[in-house]
């Protein structure tokens, strides 16, 4: 007679099946080797000039990981430039906010905070100076 049960259980097959979906599912929320990472930028460094941040928006230096914002004319505010949702590289900026593409979220140009979610904690400041018509890391 020979032997009809399977070489895998059902309940082991089920279980591997669960643990692979938890693991797919991990992999999509985080953000993986794309993820930006921290504002890099030492004291001193020109980040941009003055006449390249629009009234009214922004400017956003992904290589960087900041965002320069001019809220009003010759206001200027600096910020991380991923959100702090999941980590994206936000996309633009205009009168209503500093935008992450990923989910909706909006963040203020003036002070980083969360306008719109899904982000829960506004944008990390990044210090800066404005001297002689450029943006300079503080």
């Amino acid at each position: 007679m020979t032997d009809s049960r399977p070489l895998i259980s059902r309940r082991t097959t089920f279980k591997g099946m669960g643990a692979l979906g938890a693991a797919l599912v991990l992999a999509a929320c985080s953000g993986g080797d794309d993820a930006p990472s921290a504002p890099e930028a030492e004291s001193g460094d020109v980040l941009a000039s003055t006449s390249e941040v629009p009234v009214g928006g922004g400017v956003i230096l992904a290589d960087r990981g900041i965002v320069i914002t001019q809220p009003t004319e010759g206001e200027f505010a600096a910020f991380s430039a991923v959100c702090t949702h999941q980590r994206a590289t936000l996309s633009d900026v205009d009168a209503d906010g500093i935008h992450c593409p990923r989910h909706g979220s909006v963040f203020d140009a003036t002070d980083g905070s969360v306008v719109n979610g899904p982000a829960s904690s506004g944008l990390p400041e990044v210090a800066i100076t404005v001297e002689d018509g450029n943006i300079l890391a503080a």
